[in-house]
């Protein structure tokens, strides 16, 4: 294992929980082009289970972020992995009519899944009736967190910078966002011109969120350093936390897949503290206690060799 060897790092939880997953689930999704195929994880025992929608990065899927996925799902949560029309198994190619509109039916994927909540629930045998349909929370990687970050009131600015449809959804109330890129005015002309969608505006993003960025993910998109990953917990009202783990670049440590080709530095020690720190925080925001959250808070300041800061601001 890389990185930090102090005994306070944190471990997977043990002894695990038994995870349940059914895929694929399909919703139908008129005008889509693709029905949408959902993967749903969930621990084989307990109720009133707190949900995450999760959104794949960039060619990803709903078999890609196992190590997030199982891990919450054994610490308590209904996760839901839908497949964007982007994933590389679906093969869609780039001069394809509906390239240019994948940002938005991205995030009509993410709706479309809290709206088929109940067939998701029955397809997993065993979860009907464990779920609380109240609490739920969207969560995301690289473009997925841009994705999920629309649903708590981020929204994408127009050529003359004027904010677009507000496309946030109340049945959401809390985020975990990975990666989360930064402000539009920062792009590199090779993104300025072939993604538009990458101009957000956070004014509006109020919901809580955790945000996680490594101090080392120097994108070749943006003219700024890994400070730009910052940005939606500098610019964004409400209740937030931001935290940034030394020497991480663009996957975390690995949150993509276990060995994941595009994973250029595997740390299982930063994925085991996102696992942890991302639970115990949505656990907290969904209303479900907050001693998790202020142990693994606490845990990490005290940490004499700690891999990464949490910063908060109300």
């Amino acid at each position: 294992m890389s990185g930090s060897s102090t005994t306070n790092a944190p471990q997977p939880a043990a002894p695990p929980a038994v995870v349940l997953s059914a895929q694929p689930v399909v919703l139908t999704a008129p005008g889509r082009g693709e029905d949408l195929q959902v993967r749903v994880s969930a621990p084989a025992t307990g109720t009133g289970l707190p949900v995450i929608v999760f959104s794949h990065g960039y060619g990803s899927s709903m078999n890609g972020y196992a190590p997030l996925a199982d891990s919450w799902a054994a610490q308590g949560f209904v996760v839901l992995q839908p497949t964007h029309l982007d994933s590389r198994t679906l093969g869609i190619p780039a001069e394809d009519p509906r390239t240019p509109q994948i940002w938005r039916i991205r995030i009509e994927d993410l709706k479309r899944v809290l709206d088929g909540l109940d067939t998701l629930e029955a397809a997993l045998p065993g979860l009907a009736g464990r779920v609380d349909h109240s609490r739920i929370a969207v969560a995301g990687h690289s473009w997925g967190a841009q994705s999920a970050s629309t649903l708590l009131g981020a929204r994408v600015l127009d050529a003359d910078g004027v904010p677009g449809e507000d496309l946030s959804d109340p049945r959401v109330t809390a985020g975990v966002l990975l990666a989360l890129t930064g402000l539009g005015d920062d792009l590199v002309p090779f993104a300025a011109e072939h993604f538009p969608f990458m101009k957000p505006s956070f004014d509006t993003m109020a919901a809580p969120a955790l945000i996680v960025a490594g101090d080392s993910d120097h994108s070749h998109l943006s003219t700024r350093g890994p400070d730009w990953f910052t940005d939606p917990y500098v610019l964004s009202p409400g209740s937030k936390s931001l935290l940034t783990l030394f020497g991480a670049e663009h996957s975390l440590g690995g949150v993509s897949g276990y060995e994941a080709a595009e994973t250029t530095d595997a740390n299982p020690a930063r994925v085991a503290l996102i696992q942890q720190l991302g639970a115990a925080f949505l656990h907290h925001a969904l209303g479900g206690g907050d001693t998790d959250w202020k142990r693994a808070a606490t845990a990490l300041a005290a940490d004499p060799e700690p891999l990464g800061t949490l910063q908060h601001k109300e």
